[in-house]
């Protein structure tokens, strides 16, 4: 089955471009440890999710691009058709001469109304063109206008025009430092949205990522472009096919379907975070050995600390013990530091996957008391290296991870709020006082429900 990636913005279509990237030279690898019949069975797979085909044999994405200003669309394009391993479809775009400056309301009441018909139209095509629709992915920020605005309003636009498909949307959380005066409001009010019209939200914090950057990529000037990198990665290291059963001789044709089954019992819980280990620099890569037990214990220990990566881990935090009565074990799972999960998905991806003992992700102690451990763990594998990492393994979780960036967002939102700060220049664009009520009456509800885990 297919997904048709939906890249909003000037940061939703630079991180797209870095995906398709990944993708496509993944795709055109080959891997001496898997068999001529694994290769093609994994490009195949691979080339039916994220690509058609032209007559000239250059992949094409399925993908729409949008955004309220021509200049990051005109780049991403060229950019893609420069590589000649894969491009855009030129009339699978959007743009105009005029963004959103940096307003939510701009973004979601004038230009998606605005442009709603033409842009669906650009989905539909794409949608058509697939054999078989697993759903959407939107790539988006949550700081500025266009991408966050937008991209709510498209993702309830999807929504409504597809009931029956998955809706993933990938978000990027703002600098704690500030991007923007106001977005947190923008923030408060993407967040909103999208919890009513995505089945979950895939969330990249560009502090966590900066810090990789800077601590295990070795990077001294990091520029957006090794950002969006490392989150290119990480998302190619997810989406990029595996066998999702044991024993199962044929890769998942289903990537979304497959990912909200594991990992999004129950619709008031939908954020995701994903951590990704090893990552490093080719350089230090060339000298460095893994092994499984040791990739999967820091793995594991990333989850219950809530460690962004595997530098710094803080090795003290522990899970509550297992055995303890209820009462006693709910006051533990609730102590500074620990993070307690409601589901987790491994995904190993090289030599000797089938050795991998993931034992520790099936501890109760890591859960919440209302889902038994055997349903909220799953590990999906393959043989097959990505990205020339011998052995890697990526994480995603449906967890406490984000609830105090959310909880400090939501707080900083409602203080400026509370002194009407730039509140009227979304009320002019048909945003209510009531409006931001009701979305942090919504947003309070989701920390209320994680909290409680």
């Amino acid at each position: 089955m297919s997904v048709v990636t939906v890249q909003l913005g000037q940061c939703g279509n630079q991180i797209g471009h870095e995906v398709f990237n990944a993708i496509c030279s993944d795709f055109h690898s080959t891997h001496g440890l898997c068999s001529k019949k694994e290769n093609e069975s994994y490009q195949e797979a691979c080339k039916e999710r994220f690509f058609s085909e032209e007559k000239t044999g250059v992949p094409v994405a399925r993908a729409v691009l949008i955004d309220m200003e021509p200049k990051v669309i005109s780049q991403t394009l060229s950019m893609a058709a420069r590589s000649g391993c894969w491009k855009y479809d030129h009339q699978s775009h959007f743009c105009q001469k005029q963004g959103s400056g940096n307003n939510w309301a701009n973004g979601y009441s004038v230009h998606g109304p605005r442009h709603k018909d033409a842009i669906m139209n650009l989905v539909q095509k794409e949608a058509e063109k697939c054999d078989r629709l697993s759903g959407f992915f939107t790539v988006m920020s949550m700081a500025g206008g266009t991408g966050s605005g937008m991209g709510a309003f498209v993702t309830q636009c999807l929504r409504d025009a597809f009931p029956a498909s998955f809706i993933l949307n990938q978000v990027v959380w703002p600098y704690g430092t500030g991007e923007v005066i106001v977005q947190n409001y923008n923030s408060v009010l993407t967040l909103s949205h999208l919890y009513q019209s995505s089945d979950a939200l895939l969330v990249h914090e560009n502090d966590a990522i900066h810090k990789i950057c800077a601590q295990l990529m070795n990077i001294k000037q990091i520029s957006f472009r090794d950002v969006n990198r490392v989150i290119a990665h990480q998302l190619g290291s997810v989406f990029q096919p595996t066998h999702t059963s044991e024993g199962a001789v044929r890769y998942s044709r289903n990537p979304l379907g497959d990912l909200m089954e594991s990992l999004v019992p129950h619709p008031e819980f939908k954020m995701l975070g994903l951590r990704n280990i090893p990552q490093m620099s080719e350089n230090s890569l060339a000298y460095s050995t893994f092994t499984w037990p040791g990739l999967i214990k820091h793995l594991r220990q990333m989850l219950i600390a809530n460690a962004k990566m595997e530098e710094g881990i803080n090795w003290q935090v522990r899970p509550p013990l297992s055995g303890l009565p209820v009462s006693q074990k709910c006051c533990l799972s609730r102590a500074p530091h620990f993070n307690t999960s409601i589901a987790n998905l491994v995904i190993l991806r090289g030599k000797d996957v089938q050795s991998v003992d993931v034992g520790g992700f099936r501890d109760a102690a890591l859960y919440t008391s209302w889902l038994n451990p055997q349903d909220a763990f799953n590990v999906w594998k393959t043989p097959r290296a990505f990205n020339k990492y011998e052995k890697s393994a990526a994480l995603v979780s449906n967890s406490q991870f984000l609830l105090k960036p959310l909880d400090d967002i939501v707080g900083k939102a409602w203080n400026m709020f509370a002194s009407k700060a730039y509140v009227h220049q979304y009320t002019k664009f048909g945003i209510e006082e009531e409006d931001f009520l009701d979305c942090f009456t919504a947003l309070e509800q989701v920390l209320s429900s994680y909290a409680s885990l």
